[in-house]
């Protein structure tokens, strides 16, 4: 029997890292602007986000640091440039208030993941706070605590 894969069925890539680096206070979905080459490959499955931010500049957010790698096949009169800056499109109010809570201390804006919404490419970004090495410490605790649980539960039933 196969393994089941853990990631939905319209979903790019995802930021794991992010949720073990910080707490999530609230996500948005944004738009992102793409070219044409980008979009080819991200159906190609070439994206990554692991190591992007999300920067608030002038009223704008902009997502750098995500890669596409480009297709072989891209067109000849196209130079790709991989890890260029591009703009997510968000509401006034969404702006704002990331924009507000990103000047607070200790807040930041980060991608989590992209994925397919009918034939769009969506970002999901999150308002979040950086956890301490004693934080990251109880969630690895917590997170053994319950798999542990789950596995005495299991045995209990046979």
């Amino acid at each position: 029997m196969a393994k089941k894969s853990k990631k939905p069925e319209n979903q790019i890539c995802a930021n794991k890292k992010a949720r073990h680096e910080y707490f999530i206070e609230e996500t948005f979905e944004a738009g992102l602007v793409l070219e044409g080459w980008e979009v080819k490959s991200i159906r190609a499955g070439k994206m990554s986000i692991t190591e992007a931010y999300v920067t608030l500049k002038d009223g704008e957010a902009f997502l750098f640091g995500a890669t596409i790698q480009p297709l072989i096949t891209s067109s000849t009169h196209v130079s790709p440039d991989n890890i260029r800056t591009r703009k997510l499109l968000l509401n006034r109010r969404e702006i704002d208030k990331l924009f507000g809570a990103v000047n607070q201390k200790g807040f930041a804006c980060v991608p989590l993941s992209c994925y397919w919404n009918k034939s769009l490419v969506k970002c999901q970004i999150a308002l979040a706070k950086g956890k301490k090495l004693h934080d990251k410490r109880k969630t690895a605790q917590d997170r053994d605590w319950q798999r542990d649980k789950e596995r005495g539960f299991k045995q209990d039933l046979k």
